[in-house]
């Protein structure tokens, strides 16, 4: 297969689209961001990278507390407008018709319409260039009653999507089983 060299750049596809949260000057704010990923499980954590500029880092910073809201396809409007107006000028709580809830940080608005939340406490920030890598401790997960199955989260109720190339892609099909689909596979 022919490859060409292009820039580097840190193209990992899929990049989930979600909402972080964080309280500024008192008031919930969310901003979007396509940067974020599981960073450990023992203890759970997960990293959101997020330009020092933003009015969303500066509630980071405060508080040392930030969400992480997982919207479903049918927020995309609403995650769209988050990560396209600056919280300094807008009330996005407001525009979107979010319902914010707190948990165990009681200091990360967490909002209700997304099917998962995570609480998080800040551990690391580390200034990486144009953005700091936020590295936060989940304190407290939530999730929709009607995205379970049998008490487990169900990512064809949950509907996350991604952003690529400019574009929001739902989630899509099932194209092998986890843990098994190597299983094929034997040494020549």
């Amino acid at each position: 297969m022919a490859k060409t060299k292009i820039t580097p750049q840190p193209l990992l596809y899929p990049y989930p689209a979600v909402l972080v949260g964080a309280k500024v000057g008192g008031k919930p704010n969310f901003m979007t961001a396509a940067w974020c990923g599981v960073a450990c499980s023992d203890p759970p954590m997960v990293s959101v990278a997020i330009r020092p500029s933003r009015y969303t880092y500066q509630g980071v910073r405060e508080n040392m507390s930030f969400s992480i809201n997982i919207a479903s396809s049918d927020l995309v409007n609403e995650t769209d407008y988050c990560g396209t107006k600056r919280g300094s000028e807008v009330d996005k709580v407001d525009v979107c018709g979010f319902k914010i809830f707190y948990g165990k940080t009681e200091t990360a608005p967490l909002i209700e319409q997304c099917p998962v939340n995570l609480d998080c406490r800040v551990i690391h920030i580390l200034d990486l260039g144009s953005h700091a890598l936020i590295v936060g401790r989940v304190e407290e997960t939530y999730v929709s009653d009607e995205c379970l199955t049998e008490g487990r989260p169900d990512v064809e109720k949950i509907k996350p999507f991604a952003f690529v190339s400019g574009q929001y892609r739902a989630i899509g099909n099932v194209v092998a089983k986890g843990f098994a689909a190597g299983q094929q596979l034997k040494p020549k």
